[in-house]
């Protein structure tokens, strides 16, 4: 009997699980859809919404497992500082959130997998919060 390396044995990514690219093209998809709507969001977004799309697809995919294409073309997210120029206040986390939940539901993922996005989704919308106003 042959015992098979630890290191030959790869571990299915959550980016895997839900799916892979599709989902996650289709959750920002939808995301930015409502954006598109959103009078206190829109505002923050370029006009042509397409290339923030699909940098936001890029880096939910890598960070759930998926490929490095994000860090490859734009280095490290820096969320926080790539964030900083824009008044993030608890009306536009609300407002993301609300958006992203649509998005999230109409994915139908399984309950395991849709609770663990969603509470990274919304650890991620607290901590772009820089304004109190």
């Amino acid at each position: 009997m042959t015992e098979i390396g630890r290191e030959t044995l790869s571990e299915e990514t959550f980016f895997d699980s839900v799916g892979g690219e599709s989902t996650f093209r289709r959750l920002v998809h939808r995301f930015y859809q409502g954006v598109a709507e959103d009078e206190l969001l829109r505002p923050m977004y370029p006009e042509d919404l397409g290339p923030a799309e699909e940098r936001f697809a890029l880096f939910l995919m890598q960070y759930w497992g998926g490929p490095r294409t994000y860090s490859e073309e734009r280095g490290h997210p820096r969320l926080r500082m790539r964030h900083v120029p824009f008044k993030v206040d608890r009306a536009a986390h609300d407002a993301w959130l609300r958006h992203m939940r649509t998005a999230v539901d109409e994915l139908g993922l399984p309950a395991d997998a849709e609770r663990q996005l969603w509470d990274y989704l919304t650890y991620a919308a607290a901590s772009m919060i820089n304004s109190a106003d």
